[in-house]
């Protein structure tokens, strides 16, 4: 049989700080410090494969187990000189979980337990101290009849309120009843509470449990033990857990695991107390010893907020009520401590600790969780110390948490008001009005007024709104629908598919519906056109009101870690970008070049889309021709403004690709300018629209079908491009030119295309007394062209797998639709992941595999890249990588993202060595 239990204490341990995935984050800690001679109470962890069994056998303890606990428990008694359930001599214990990657207040922690009547005398009698005893057991009863029994916590909070305003009534504090139930634990905090007061608590406590469950409370401390260690291993399983694990990708099937310690008080008087330490700040980085404490209180108070904490130093407020004024010498070991702790982990480490009666001891130490910015400057400082390598370091930051350092964030001290949750579209910070318009939006913001467009869904006529507001809601949508692509492109915030907001644009309202914990309606709030909001992209959280945020900066270390990530990635990282304005910001982030030029976004201009609806719903070449002639000196312009950004960096451009459906007039007063322009009737053109109508336009004319039935518009995007880089060229630096066609899935859609491309290509050359060299490619989006990848590289010189719509193609998911059921799929594990947010490596992944295969066997150089959302995804990266893709493309945005996982994707899947790793 397995070891199902490991002993900590008297300075040996069974465990180590290596052994995270049996014991847990909290218990790897804890043997960890017992074999460095830390002070740590003694204990026993139950490891996480008891957890999986507990869960597999119908969550039922396996037999023998609590035999071995009963074995464990009397160590512990040996070693600190108490006797479990004693009541003249008693042990108390705490039960903690402890997955083994950090989720911190997702599971559940019962302190004080082995209590009852009996013993609780025996304690005070035993300290000296019948108000600590009783204290002890009144947050007893209340967790475990939380935790353990089911009792909804807000009746003790309720009877805790009675117990304060009695206690400020004795004490002659007449004000007491009109205060608020905050004001008033200002004013009289637990620790306040006289014996009776304490006394009358414990009886009225106990009489809830009665009266809830029908029996006593229990008074035996090995069933409260039982009790307590199946609750710990159910919370692995509670809904803010599996909400946390989701946010943070740890599987279901980790478990949690189960310690097992002895208590240690810090609520035995003045010279006790408890806090929690950083050994650098996790919102800055900056090495300093940071944090905060309490005198007279247990852990729970620290992190409650009914009490203000102290600090830990001076220095940091409130010198007088520091740790390092009140209990010097536990501060000074603490201080000797904490830096022990981070040279040996070689972390900034999160530390939780208890003084008794003057002596310090830990009760935990992990990597401590922090800001992006923070964790950048950590892993830089850290290397530059000598305590990590550059390796290290680059692979330490979390490529996502790069995405912070970019965009302005909420200010987490200030007061807010949650409205909603939806899907953190598009990451930062807006506040605004709402409007519900995309002229509204324009017009506002041309006054000066900050707002946030609110949508039903976006489309692309509302471009011009999204691009003057601050931020972006839908009620519908995933986290590639039109407004979270759009939004990411554009750097704008955005909360997309916020079910619980209904929207009505015919009376200028958001209403939305807020639920309780266990999914039922309760309240409706509503929000007219004007009223302000703030969202938060990085949560998809939306609060109601402004509230503060602050602005995005780059640091010197951000620069510095970029280089070593720079120089250890072999992939290129390129941008999508579609306006001179995007390409600059791209290449502020980094970018080599842009990977995906769409030339469908040019297009949404006033002007430009009434040319391009012209251009489509054409009665012969000639008008189309005409209509076209429009467009060609904007798109030589905006194709001039990317060419100048990038200054002879790689540019690829998409010939048209949406499906014609999204250009159409669909309001009467546009269809009635349209028809007056093109001097048609309005019922001509309407009949045109019918006949253009397709049941699945994602599936139908587009891409480089447009260009087999319209090569006129073919003929017009390849003049622009042409004519911009030889004027550019003319100037400076040529640029390096790709030319791309869309949906392609045979090799005669291609030759048709590249027939056309080359004819103008001539004629232009011929024009201009100049020729630029390019490439001419295919975007490979469908599965018959990654199958019959090899006949298309006769044509083609380059691939950029479209995974966006490979994923729609080959899983047969409508990405606009999914997230009615995709977010059920995860939940059940059939999927791991959203497959349009992280590559299907197995499915489409093999699809790009075999593509590369065969596309290189007939064209040995063939360019392989990718563009599209899974371009900034770490995790796709690590798959490109593997399938040795020259570059990725994403949103300028991403680009940090997508450099850092692109070197971490090096240095683990293609083993470079390029980087210092020597500490």
């Amino acid at each position: 049989m397995a070891k199902r239990i490991y002993f900590f204490g008297g300075g040996q341990a069974d465990g180590d700080g290596t052994q995270k995935p049996l014991l847990g984050g909290k218990g790897a800690g804890l043997h960890e410090m017992t074999r460095l001679g830390i002070p740590v109470p003694p204990g026993f962890t139950i490891t996480t494969e008891v957890c999986t069994a507990f869960f597999a056998s119908g969550e039922r303890i396996p037999e023998g187990l609590l035999d071995e606990a009963r074995a464990a428990i009397r160590r512990v008694e040996e070693i600190v000189g108490t006797r479990f359930g004693d009541p003249e001599n008693p042990l108390l214990v705490s039960v903690r979980s402890g997955a083994r990657a950090s989720m911190p207040g997702m599971m559940d922690t019962i302190l004080n337990l082995g209590l009852n009547e009996a013993i609780v005398a025996g304690l005070g009698a035993r300290t000296q101290n019948p108000r600590f005893a009783l204290d002890a057991y009144r947050r007893f009863i209340v967790t475990y009849a939380d935790v353990v029994l089911g009792i909804h916590r807000k009746r003790f909070d309720d009877a805790l309120e009675i117990a304060r305003r009695k206690a400020a009534a004795a004490r002659g504090m007449v004000e007491a009843q009109r205060l608020t139930v905050a004001e008033l634990q200002r004013k009289l905090p637990d620790s306040m509470f006289d014996e009776e007061t304490l006394r009358s608590l414990v009886k009225e406590q106990r009489r809830i449990v009665q009266e809830e469950t029908g029996t006593p409370f229990p008074d035996d401390p090995w069933a409260q033990l039982e009790g307590a260690i199946v609750a710990v291993f159910r919370s692995w399983n509670n809904n803010r857990a599996k909400t946390y694990r989701k946010m943070h990708d740890i599987p279901e099937a980790w478990g949690t695991a189960c310690n097992v310690q002895a208590m240690v008080f810090g609520n035995l008087g003045e010279d006790s107390g408890t806090g929690v330490a950083f050994t650098r700040d996790p919102s800055t980085g900056e090495k300093r010893f940071f944090g905060e404490w309490l005198p007279n209180a247990q852990g729970e108070d620290v992190v409650a907020g009914v009490r203000t904490p102290n600090p830990i130093a001076k220095g940091q407020g409130n010198d007088e009520g520091s740790l390092e004024v009140r209990m010097p010498e536990a501060y000074a070991e603490l201080v000797r401590t904490q830096e022990r702790l981070e040279k040996h982990f070689r972390d900034m480490q999160d530390l939780e600790f208890t003084v008794q009666s003057g002596r310090l001891y830990l009760l935990q130490t992990r990597n401590g969780k922090r800001t992006g910015r923070a964790g950048v400057r950590i892993a830089v400082e850290m290397a530059k110390e000598g305590l990590i390598d550059q390796r290290e370091a680059v692979m330490r930051v979390d490529p996502a948490s790069i995405e912070q350092l970019l965009h302005p964030t909420i200010d987490p001290k200030a007061p807010k008001t949650l409205l909603a949750r939806g899907l953190p579209a598009s990451p930062g910070a807006a506040s605004g009005q709402v409007v519900f318009h995309a002229d509204e939006a324009e017009r506002k913001a041309a006054q000066g007024l900050p707002v946030i467009l609110v949508r039903a869904e976006t489309s692309p006529e509302d471009i011009h709104g999204m691009k003057a507001a601050n931020g972006i809601l839908t009620a519908r949508g995933g986290m590639t629908s039109h407004a979270a692509v759009v939004a990411r492109g554009m750097g704008k915030c955005c909360v997309a598919g916020c079910s619980a907001v209904a929207v009505s644009y015919e009376t200028a309202t958001m209403t939305v519906t807020i639920y309780d914990e266990l999914g039922r309606p309760t309240d409706t709030v509503s929000v007219k056109g004007g009223d302000v909001i703030t969202l938060d992209g990085a949560t998809g959280s939306v609060y109601l009101g402004a509230i503060p945020t602050a602005p995005a900066s780059l640091s010197s270390e951000y620069e510095e870690l970029m280089r070593w990530a720079d120089t250890a990635r072999r992939l290129k990282v390129l941008a999508n970008a579609d306006t001179g304005a995007d390409a600059r910001t791209a290449r502020s982030y980094g970018a080599e070049g842009i990977g995906l030029c769409r030339t469908e976004h040019m297009f949404f201009d006033d002007k430009r889309i009434a040319a391009v609806r012209e251009m489509i719903l054409a009665r012969d070449v000639d008008a189309r021709k005409a209509a076209l002639a429009k467009l060609l000196p904007y798109q030589r312009e905006d194709f001039t403004a990317i060419f100048q950004e990038m200054a002879g960096l790689p540019v690829t451009i998409r010939l048209l690709d949406p499906p014609l459906h999204e250009f159409l007039p669909q309001e009467r007063k546009q269809i009635e300018d349209l028809a007056a322009t093109m001097k048609v009737r309005p019922a001509e053109l309407v009949r045109k629209v019918e006949e253009l109508h397709e049941l699945n336009p994602m599936l139908g004319h587009r891409g480089c079908r447009l260009g087999v039935t319209f090569p006129e518009i073919n003929e017009m995007q390849a003049r622009a491009i042409f004519e911009a880089a030889c004027d550019v060229a003319e100037k400076g630096a040529p640029p390096k030119l790709e030319i791309m066609i869309p949906l392609a899935m045979t090799r005669k859609e291609l030759a048709l295309a590249k027939a056309t491309i080359e004819r103008v290509a001539s004629e232009v050359f011929a024009e201009k007394g100049r020729s630029v060299s390019y490439l001419f490619g295919t975007m490979i989006e469908l599965p018959r062209a990654a199958l019959r990848a090899s006949e298309l590289a006769e044509e083609a010189e380059f691939f950029s797998f479209g995974t966006n719509d490979l994923t729609q193609t080959t899983m047969g998911i409508s990405r606009d639709d999914a997230g009615k059921f995709l977010g059920a799929y995860v939940e059940a594990a059939i999927l791991p992941k959203d497959p349009f947010t992280s590559l299907d490596t197995e499915g489409v992944g093999e699809l790009v595999a075999i593509a590369c295969e065969r596309g290189r066997k007939t064209r040995p150089n063939l360019e392989l890249g990718v563009c599209g959302e899974h371009g900034g995804d770490p995790s796709s990266i690590r798959f490109f990588e593997r399938v040795k893709l020259d570059y990725v493309s994403c949103s300028p945005l991403r680009v940090p993202i997508a450099r850092l996982a692109a070197a971490q994707a090096a240095l683990t899947e293609g083993g470079a060595t390029t980087l210092q790793t020597t500490a």
